[in-house]
């Protein structure tokens, strides 16, 4: 019964409103957000033409890999994005100037590459080519930026990624809007990997105080200790 008010809550008022998986994530609910998949992916399977459907339920899986990824469950984050794949490849085949399918497309096969490196050579060119078109289409979304970013972070720098590209989309996606918490997070992450301590917790504080609900941000805080 929950989980249908969830959902029900999802398409209020005939509207698409992605705040309940926004909560999910923010707390880890793994549960809650599995659910919610399974409920949005039988919506998409009743008509693999709805290109919406598909875009819910490729946004629904990348919440779920993500927080799948930050439990550190590889085989989890993994399935979790190769169905949202499915789903995004769907809604692109279909309408490809849309900025939004694009970068979700490029978000879920970069989600695949963080828990196994070898999985760049298959899918490192899907997570940077779709962002680079969610960006071509759209210049100044502060989350095509972000998304190609954490792309970057994961593809090893042969393959054009690495971490000086990735800290640059993070400050630029700030730059176009500096209330994005997400982008001050991976900011934070990835000075710290650049071993630039003070900036970087800097960067992860103000991700907290932007959204002091994210789990994920306040323990990456805790690992960050001040210099």
């Amino acid at each position: 019964m929950k989980t249908l008010v969830l959902v029900s809550a999802l398409f209020a008022a005939g509207t698409w409103d992605d705040s309940e998986l926004l909560k999910a994530r923010d707390r880890q609910d793994r549960s809650t957000l599995e659910k919610i998949a399974g409920e949005l992916r039988t919506s998409a399977e009743k008509d693999p033409k709805d290109t919406v459907a598909q875009y819910r339920l490729a946004l629904a899986e990348s919440y779920t890999a993500e927080v799948a990824i930050e439990m550190r469950d590889k085989a989890a984050a993994k399935n979790a994005a190769e169905a949202g794949i499915d789903a995004a490849e769907r809604a692109v085949a279909q309408k490809p100037d849309s900025p939004e399918y694009q970068r979700i497309l490029g978000t879920l096969c970069g989600q695949i590459i963080s828990g196994n490196g070898m999985a760049a050579l298959k899918y490192g060119k899907c997570a940077l080519s779709a962002v680079n078109k969610a960006i071509e289409l759209d210049p100044k979304s502060s989350m095509a930026y972000l998304s190609h970013g954490v792309g970057n972070y994961y593809l090893p720098p042969a393959l054009g990624g690495g971490m000086d590209v990735a800290v640059k989309d993070f400050r630029k996606a700030i730059e176009l809007n500096p209330k994005n918490a997400d982008a001050w997070l991976w900011l934070g992450i990835g000075l710290r990997r650049e071993n630039q301590a003070e900036e970087a917790r800097q960067a992860i504080a103000k991700s907290v105080e932007l959204n002091p609900n994210r789990v994920w941000a306040k323990q990456q805080l805790e690992k960050t200790p001040a210099p």
